[in-house]
């Protein structure tokens, strides 16, 4: 039985206690007390509404009297309550609003055309701020606090011009001949509204306040997971509330096919990279819309709503709007990725924990200490996710593996290192997911692998690679430079070499030109890289710099670091060479003696290979990629191009086609 009186709480304020009339106006044979007291909002009307204030300003004390059974249930205006509520309170009803507007209060009854330039408006909404200055930016906004008779004053003693006032307002306290006109301001989707709130064991108020609760017309909102694509692998739980629902809002992953066997209507709310049919805040909206007209409504989202897909964003807006939300998971594309391609996320003794990583949130934020890394929607920048790792400290031939469709006949799966993804240039399938770490090498057995360089030692021993060089090295036509160089090499503080060629025409112009070995003793040398430094040792000279990553550019921060200036650097090279390192070393107070020492040439021997079942093409040069492009006609799409250093990578990603 519920007992009567009811001791009904609420703000001290004439407005409030209005309410409390209007809502048992509904319930004419109710024997109800009214307990009004002092918010802690209405206590400190210094503070203005324009900051961030908690948001129970103006339900914190009778939220204590509802919680110590002092008052059985208080009323609010509905846009005051806190989201969520405090635990042990519940909403028992919302009451239908009679007017939602927001009105214009000023002397004289101008209307907001009519109040001149400079006019001072008050408002305690930072929303209504921005609408009001949108249509008149000429205006002086001000904050203001009390309540509404307060601040009617504040216009009729001339401390403000105008004041911005909810309709409903004006309408309960008898003032609507005080609406100068109605603004067509969007408002806050609960104003107009009463709330009824109590605790959440009074089953019996709860009952009494269900028959005017307007949410029992409400649809049903269900957030669901499809799934990684295919039909399959949709939960029971998902197909029966699509079964059950009037609308669908439903993702560019949704096989839309499938989705033609439900009556719902279907609305396409997909977001692609630079391509939204929908901000994030329209979908929100929309699906609000669609639940308050009484539709049972889906949310369907690709994966599991609740990773990467905005699924805590979307239950805010509705619960906070007072809508109720069922979740229902689904597969997400990760955990399809590892039955799909049979790569244990984790693995005894090899890796016990994963961490899920979204793609530009993976360059900024830091590199989570798990084994087993999983970046999904990083299509547009694998190249930089590896340089990350690697600067982390990532091993470098950690496997990695990228899946497009890992649920589908039409998935493809590519096997990599940290190392080859850092110089990758493709343009992925999307949306397609990175998984780094030991487990990987479970599958990533060798792929066809087709190297276009001169030399693949690198790859000696492996059957999956197929060597084709498509330049060819020769000595340059005109040697005098260099053979100048050598005979006053006793000038030059260091020799830099930046390729094992470099080494070899070097040390043979200085067998021709009978130097001595001994005239290099005051010389320092330089090596781009390991294989460089190792065919010097074959001349048993052995280099006093080479860098850990083997590239210009690693070499020419060596010299940066090392503070090498005021330098005089012999630099036997490339014909075809890019000026990066000569411009590197002079911009440190160095001269550069740049010497042509061999050139590369196009290599047309031989018929070229069916490129058709190569999974990664290798290129070790910019001459590389150019001599591709000359035999074959241009860059292929759909397969990695692994560059072997910064400047193929960048030669590779400026001939790429569009």
């Amino acid at each position: 039985m519920t007992p009567f009186p009811l001791k009904v709480v609420c703000r001290d304020s004439p407005l409030s206690l209005l309410q409390v009339r209007e809502v048992f106006s509904f319930f004419p044979e109710t024997d109800y007390r009214i307990m009004p007291v002092l918010s802690y909002g209405d206590k400190n009307k210094h503070i203005p509404l324009t900051e961030a204030v908690a948001s129970d300003f103006f339900t914190r004390e009778p939220d204590e009297a509802l919680l110590s059974s002092e008052a059985d249930v208080a009323v609010h205006s509905a846009k005051d309550l806190p989201y969520p509520l405090r635990h042990g309170l519940e909403l028992m009803a919302l009451l239908e609003a009679d007017d939602t507007t927001d009105t214009l209060v000023s002397r004289n009854n101008l209307t907001l055309e009519q109040l001149p330039h400079g006019a001072k408006v008050g408002t305690s909404s930072t929303t209504r701020k921005a609408e009001l200055l949108q249509r008149r930016p000429d205006l002086e906004v001000v904050s203001i606090r009390g309540n509404v008779e307060e601040r009617i004053a504040q216009v009729d003693n001339g401390a403000i011009d105008a004041l911005i006032v909810a309709g409903c307002a004006l309408k309960r306290l008898g003032l609507a001949s005080r609406i100068a006109c109605v603004l067509d301001f969007k408002t806050h989707p609960l104003q107009g509204h009463l709330a009824v709130v109590g605790r959440s064991d009074r089953k019996d108020l709860i009952d009494f306040f269900a028959a005017k609760d307007i949410r029992r017309s409400y649809g049903k909102v269900t957030i669901a997971g499809f799934g990684p694509g295919h039909p399959d692998l949709l939960t029971a739980g998902a197909d029966k509330a699509l079964a059950a629902a009037d609308v669908i809002f439903h993702d560019d992953l949704i096989d839309r096919q499938f989705l033609s066997r439900y009556t719902a209507e279907r609305v396409y709310a997909g977001k692609r990279k630079d391509t939204h049919r929908f901000r994030q805040e329209e979908i929100n909206e929309m699906v609000y819309q669609a639940a308050i007209a009484g539709k049972n409504t889906v949310r369907l989202k690709g994966g599991d709503p609740m990773i990467f897909a905005h699924g805590r964003e979307e239950i805010d807006f509705l619960q906070s709007r007072l809508v109720e939300v069922k979740v229902i998971p689904g597969i997400s594309s990760a955990i399809a990725m590892a039955a799909c391609t049979h790569i244990p996320l984790t693995h005894r003794g090899l890796a016990s924990s994963v961490a899920f990583i979204t793609g530009h949130a993976g360059l900024k934020a830091p590199v989570p200490e798990a084994d087993t890394l999983v970046y999904y929607m990083g299509g547009a920048c694998i190249a930089d996710i590896a340089r990350r790792l690697l600067a982390e400290g990532k091993n470098e031939n950690l496997p990695a593996a990228l899946a497009y469709n890992v649920s589908l006949p039409d998935r493809q799966i590519f096997y990599s290192t940290l190392k080859e993804l850092q110089h990758t240039v493709m343009r992925y399938p999307t949306p397609i997911l990175m998984m780094i770490g030991k487990v990987v090498a479970f599958e990533s057995r060798p792929q066809p692998v087709l190297f276009t360089g001169t030399c693949s030692d690198d790859y000696a021993g492996t059957d999956a690679v197929t060597h084709l060089p498509l330049i060819k090295i020769q000595p340059a036509g005109n040697c005098r430079r260099l053979y100048n160089a050598i005979r006053k090499i006793d000038t030059f503080d260091w020799t830099v070499f930046t390729s094992r060629y470099a080494v070899r025409f070097f040390f043979d112009a200085l067998k021709e030109q009978q130097v001595d070995i001994r005239a290099l003793a005051g010389v320092k040398f330089a090596a781009v890289g390991e294989t460089t430094a190792a065919t010097l040792a074959g001349y048993h000279v052995y280099p006093d710099m080479t860098p850990a990553t083997a590239s210009a550019e690693g070499l020419a921060a060596c010299f940066e670091q090392a503070g090498v200036t005021k330098q005089r650097i012999l630099l036997p090279r490339s014909a075809k060479a890019l000026p990066f390192l000569s411009e590197a070393l002079q911009k440190t107070g160095n001269r550069i003696i740049d010497v042509p020492i061999y050139d590369n040439v196009v290599n047309e021997e031989g018929a070229p290979p069916d490129l058709a079942r190569f999974r990664k093409i290798i290129f070790s040069s910019p001459s590389c990629v150019d001599a591709f492009e000359q035999i074959y006609g241009a860059l292929p799409d759909g397969v990695p191009l692994i560059a072997k250093g910064k400047t193929t990578e960048e030669r590779l990603r400026t001939n790429m086609p569009d």
